[in-house]
């Protein structure tokens, strides 16, 4: 399918039941306008589609990537770091959501499918698992914007009035339908979501300088002299990538893009070229769904970060909470035994501090202080376990100390051996981070 015959399918002429399309957005054909009002799509949210890229590579997350792609790597003991997203999709009632894979995807769509099975059809919801089609181009995705272009298809098929593009690989809690009434108050093409972050940290993001009534004046990826927000001298605006798009808007701007030789990518190329055409692009304040002050968004794209967020969750008072009836964080459900502690003697004590405890795991007559212990975790007697995080079926071996480090899954530690404590070993045998983090792969043999 050309560009052209792209254009000429999306855009179709007007109708005499235009009275039903919002001005500027997508003009719909009238058997679709007709059949969407049979479906008795009232509200807002029902018109939204969501699009998750989850098809990047995770190189900075290697060997946590080495046989599965970056959303779903096991986080917090019991979930998958897609389930984040996908829970807040659900929780603003968002219930049309394509995955767009492309790497190492085996393990994230079964994830989908054991856990995310509660979409019901008959109401026109769905999450669908979509690798690469190459409908239009014989290649794989070449960029978040390429990713979009190539599954055209799937909203010409949809038809929604407005596409919400979110990442797999965030740690956080929103209300998408918040940020829909903003974009809807504004007319506006395109909403991208910010949050407020230090002037020194600005190279890491896309940041956004918007005028009063928060539209966007300037967009620049990662840039080297930020502008600040001019009432607040301290912190810049960073692009959170969620974006809501007008569908007619996105469609257009990424078929405009397939045809450059750019990079592909919204943050880059997409956002940018819009505000320098003049579309009314603007940023949406992130709202923070935790219970505690303050915001909590994390950007799980090392594996520095990934190991903080993690840490984050141990603390006495977490400022992410998983224990929120109000915003629920969903998962796989997992058969097996409650978690427990053997004590076999005062010499022999289980010893259990600010840690999680995951189904089946056992701590039998040793000291966890500061730890994650993912599904049927066991940690023998004497056995000392500080500032970490294990995955699933993780066995550690009596007399063990290990401290500062993050053990795939399948791992079992012989007795008697450290990890943590001598940083040129650890160095010699495993992958380590600058700060001292290591991390042990999936299913190494000692």
């Amino acid at each position: 399918m050309n560009d052209t015959t792209l254009e000429e399918n999306f855009f179709p002429n007007t109708s005499p039941l235009d009275q039903y399309v919002q001005p500027g957005k997508v003009r719909y054909a009238p058997s679709v306008v007709r059949a969407q009002l049979q479906r008795g799509r009232t509200s807002p949210e029902q018109e939204v589609v969501v699009m998750l890229l989850a098809g990047g590579q995770g190189e900075r997350l290697y060997p946590l990537t080495k046989d599965r792609a970056k959303p779903a790597v096991p986080f917090g003991g019991v979930y998958r770091i897609i389930d984040f997203t996908l829970s807040n999709c659900l929780n603003s009632g968002l219930r049309r959501i394509f995955v767009l894979t492309q790497y190492k995807s085996f393990s994230l769509q079964r994830h989908i499918q054991e856990a995310w099975n509660l979409f019901n059809p008959l109401l026109g919801e769905f999450i669908d698992v979509v690798p690469p089609q190459q409908r239009n181009v014989k290649r794989w995705y070449q960029g978040t914007a390429d990713a979009v272009f190539q599954n055209i298809y799937a909203l010409e098929q949809e038809r929604p009035r407005w596409v919400l593009l979110v990442s797999g690989d965030h740690v956080y809690k929103m209300d998408y339908s918040k940020m829909l009434d903003f974009h809807l108050q504004n007319n506006a093409d395109v909403t991208v979501s910010c949050t407020k972050v230090p002037l020194a940290d600005a190279s890491r993001f896309g940041i956004a300088h918007t005028s009063s009534d928060g539209r966007i004046q300037s967009f620049a990826e990662k840039p080297q002299n930020p502008v600040a927000i001019p009432d607040d001298p301290d912190h810049c605006f960073a692009s959170m990538g969620v974006y809501l798009f007008s569908t007619d808007v996105l469609v257009q701007s990424v078929i405009n893009d397939v045809k450059k030789d750019t990079e592909h990518d919204f943050g880059k190329n997409i956002i940018p070229q819009m505000v320098k055409d003049g579309d009314r692009v603007f940023a949406y304040q992130f709202e923070d769904e935790n219970p505690y002050d303050g915001i909590y968004w994390r950007d799980i794209g090392t594996l520095e970060s990934y190991y903080e967020a993690n840490m984050d969750l141990v603390r006495a008072t977490p400022q992410f909470s998983l224990y929120d009836d109000h915003w629920p964080v969903r998962r796989r459900s997992q058969p097996g035994p409650p978690g427990k502690t053997v004590t076999y003697s005062p010499e022999r004590r289980a010893d259990l501090h600010d840690s999680m405890l995951s189904t089946g795991a056992i701590v039998s007559g040793s000291h966890v202080d500061h730890s994650i212990l993912g599904p049927r975790c066991f940690i023998h007697s004497w056995a000392d376990v500080r500032d970490s995080v294990l995955f699933d079926d993780v066995e550690i071996g009596r007399h063990c100390k290990i401290r500062r480090a993050i053990i795939d899954k399948h791992v079992k530690i012989p007795p008697h051996t450290e990890i943590g404590y001598d940083a040129e070993a650890d160095k010699a045998r495993f992958t380590c981070t600058e700060n001292g983090i290591v991390i042990v792969p999936k299913g190494m043999i000692f």
